[in-house]
């Protein structure tokens, strides 16, 4: 599925609505977190992302990366939380955010060894991934060189 093959105000209208449904659910019950996350916080992250930076998504839980984009492959990572989890080292690397409104913020673009490298030396955990924060992610961030970059589609 190509980012460039959907429609992107139709991806950002339904995931508004869903976040629109959280905060109903969060205010009818007061003290009860509704927020997406697990498997549909990763594929709402991966349909933006792949759209925005007009990415090949490939078929889901391929082992190690998310998307093609040319012949890089490509590993998405979205959170709303303050960590990401890597089991192993990715070619490139996208982690971003997503906002309450649907909207998301690019924490990390660049290379997967960077990030792997933060990893060398210390036990792999009994659940099999590493976490990495987003404040140490977008530390990282600005050490990729531009050119490095996944670079968006044109929007023109």
């Amino acid at each position: 599925m190509s980012g460039g093959a959907v429609d992107s105000e139709r991806i950002s209208q339904f995931v508004k609505q869903i976040y629109s449904l959280v905060s109903e659910l969060e205010v009818m019950f007061p003290g009860r977190h509704f927020t997406p996350d697990g498997h549909m916080l990763g594929s709402i992250g991966e349909v933006l992302v792949a759209d925005y930076y007009d990415l090949e998504l490939v078929t889901a839980s391929t082992k190690g990366y998310d998307a093609l984009k040319d012949g890089k492959r490509i590993e998405i990572k979205a959170t709303q939380r303050s960590r990401v989890a890597f089991r192993s080292s990715p070619d490139y690397v996208l982690v971003v955010k997503i906002n309450d409104d649907g909207s998301f913020d690019e924490v990390y673009n660049g290379p997967g060894s960077l990030i792997w490298a933060q990893f060398s030396g210390k036990r792999l955990p009994s659940n099999g991934q590493f976490q990495i924060g987003l404040a140490k992610l977008k530390k990282l961030d600005s050490l990729v060189s531009p050119h490095t970059r996944i670079q968006p589609r044109s929007f023109l």
